[in-house]
C-alpha cells in the first residue's frame, strides 16, 4: 500500500478497503485496484483491505459476520478511521457497521461524491455536484440524527415542537428543489449554446476516468488543459478548435470521465456538463489500452452512453497509452473484439496519423463534397456557403462561380435553387443533383 498526504496540509486518514465480489460482477487480479485510485484521489492512506465474495449482500452489514469480525480486528490493529466499501451501502448497513466498528464507514457512492465535491472549478459542475451530494445525503438524515426522534412528525407535531431532524429534512428538500430549478435553466443555456454551433462539426472525448482524454486533447489541439494521472482530474467540458489534417477546423471538447456503476444521480446532475457529448457530430471514446480490465472498462462506458440516451452515435473507439504496453498481446485481444478501433499513444504521438485519418473518414459520413456552380453576384449563396461550410476553391467563368465545398449534409437543402446547380466533387455528372426541399427556416437564402 501507499501513503498520500493532503495538499491542505490536514493528516490524511488511515482507511481499510473493502469489496464485497456478487456473482454479476468480474473482479480482476487486484479487486482493489479501482477503489485503491479512488481512495488515492480522495487523500486517504490505505493501511488494509479485504474482500469477499458471496452470492447476495448480507441484509443487515453486507458483509457476513465472520467478516465483520475481521474488519473490526483490522480497524483495531491499524487504528484506522474510515472503512471505504466499493459497493453501495443501504443506510440501515453503513449504521449497523459503524455501530459494530466504532468508526466512519462510507461507500463508493459517497467516495466518488467527495472526489467530485473537491474536483469541481465551474459553477455549473458545483451545482451539480451538491444535487448529487443531497440526494444521496436524505434519506440518512436519520443515521445523522440518530439521537432524535423519528423521521415525519404527524398532525399537530409541527410549530414549536418540531424535531430538529424534521427541520434539517425540509431544509434539504427546498435546497435540492431550487439546485434542480437552478440547473435546469443552465441545461436549457447549454443546448442553446451547443446547438447555436452549426458552423462547425464537433467531436467529443469521452471515455472511461483516466483513459488520457485531457492528455490526447492536448495533443491534437495544443489546448493545455489539466491532465493529471489520477482518477476525474477533469470534470468541466472544455472545447477547443482542432484543425484536422486534410480536413479542417472543428471543435473538439473533453468531458467528465466514466467509471464503472457511476451513481444515477450524478448522471442526472451533470446532464449539462455532457450535452456537448450529447449533441457532438462523432463520439470519440478514449479507453485506456494497457488497463487489464480494458474491455470491461469499454463496456461500462457503452452502458454509460446507453443511460444518457446517446449509444446510437457515430462513435470512434480509440485505444491509448499503448506505449505502457508491455504485451502487444493484449492490444491484439481488445482489436480482435473492436477491429475498427485505433490504437494511439497521446504521450508519444504514436497513431495520431491514423486517428487524423479515421476521424476525416468518419466526419465525411455525414458531409456532402459538392461542385456549386452560381450567379457570381449571388453574394447571399457564397455568404452562406463560407458560414455552414468549408469552401475549397472558386473557379470564375465570364459571370458564373463554380465553388468546391464541402458542408454538412444538413445545410444542402438550402442549395436547390432556381439558377444554381451543384453535383458531387467526386463523379462527373452533368446534370444537377436533385435534393430534398430546403426547410422554411433556411428558405430566405438567395
Amino acid at each position: 500500500m501507499y501513503e498520500v498526504q493532503r495538499a491542505d496540509g490536514v493528516a490524511s486518514e488511515k482507511a481499510i478497503l473493502v469489496r464485497v465480489i456478487l456473482p454479476d460482477r468480474t473482479a480482476g487480479d487486484d479487486p482493489l485496484d479501482e477503489l485503491t485510485g479512488l481512495a488515492k484521489t480522495a487523500g486517504t492512506r490505505i493501511v488494509s483491505g479485504l474482500t469477499q465474495r458471496r452470492e447476495v449482500p448480507d441484509v443487515a452489514t453486507y458483509l457476513g459476520k465472520g467478516k465483520v469480525k475481521e474488519l473490526k480486528s483490522l480497524v483495531e490493529h491499524h487504528d484506522a478511521d474510515v472503512v471505504i466499501f466499493d459497493n453501495d451501502l443501504h443506510p440501515g448497513q453503513t449504521r449497523n457497521l459503524e455501530q459494530t466498528l466504532g468508526i466512519k464507514v462510507i461507500d463508493r457512492t459517497e467516495l466518488i461524491l467527495d472526489i467530485f465535491a473537491t474536483s469541481a472549478q465551474t459553477y455549473e459542475s458545483r451545482l451539480a455536484v451538491e444535487l448529487a451530494q443531497l440526494e444521496y445525503s436524505l434519506p440518512r438524515l436519520k443515521r445523522m440524527w440518530t439521537h432524535l426522534s423519528r423521521i415525519k412528525a404527524g398532525i399537530g407535531m409541527r410549530g414549536p415542537g418540531e424535531k430538529q431532524l424534521e427541520e434539517d429534512r425540509r431544509l434539504v428538500e427546498k435546497r435540492i428543489h431550487d439546485l434542480r430549478t437552478e440547473l435546469h435553466g443552465v441545461e436549457r443555456r447549454k443546448e442553446r449554446l451547443v446547438a447555436s454551433r452549426t458552423d462547425r462539426l464537433t467531436v467529443s472525448l469521452v471515455g472511461y476516468t483516466n483513459a488520457g482524454k485531457s492528455t490526447l486533447m492536448n495533443a491534437l489541439t495544443g489546448a493545455g488543459v489539466l491532465a493529471e494521472d489520477k482518477l476525474f482530474a477533469t470534470l468541466d467540458t472544455r472545447t477547443r478548435r482542432w484543425h484536422l489534417p486534410s480536413w479542417g477546423p472543428v471543435l473538439l471538447s473533453d468531458t467528465v470521465g466514466f467509471i464503472r456503476d457511476l451513481p444515477h444521480g450524478l448522471i442526472a446532475s451533470f446532464k449539462a456538463t455532457l450535452e456537448e457529448a450529447r449533441q457532438a457530430d462523432l463520439l470519440l471514446h478514449v479507453a485506456d489500452a494497457s488497463n487489464p480490465a480494458v474491455l470491461d472498462q469499454i463496456s461500462a462506458v457503452y452502458g454509460v452512453l446507453q443511460e444518457l440516451g446517446i449509444e446510437e452515435k457515430d462513435t470512434l473507439l480509440v485505444l491509448n497509452q499503448i506505449d505502457r504496453l508491455s504485451d502487444r498481446g493484449q492490444l491484439g485481444a481488445v482489436l480482435h473484439r473492436y477491429p475498427n478501433a485505433v490504437p494511439i499513444s497521446a504521450k508519444s504521438g504514436e497513431g495520431l496519423d491514423r486517428l487524423h485519418d479515421a476521424v476525416s473518414r468518419a466526419l465525411s459520413r455525414s458531409f456532402a463534397d459538392l461542385d456549386v456552380e452560381t450567379s457570381a453576384a449571388n453574394g447571399r449563396l457564397l455568404a452562406y456557403l463560407a458560414a455552414h461550410g468549408e469552401v475549397l476553391t472558386r473557379k470564375y467563368a465570364e459571370d458564373r462561380v463554380t465553388v468546391h465545398v464541402r458542408i454538412p449534409q444538413r445545410h444542402v437543402g438550402p442549395l436547390h435553387q432556381e439558377g444554381t446547380s451543384f453535383r458531387p466533387h467526386v463523379y462527373a455528372f452533368e446534370e444537377s443533383v436533385q435534393v430534398s426541399e430546403p426547410h422554411k427556416a433556411t428558405q430566405d437564402v438567395a
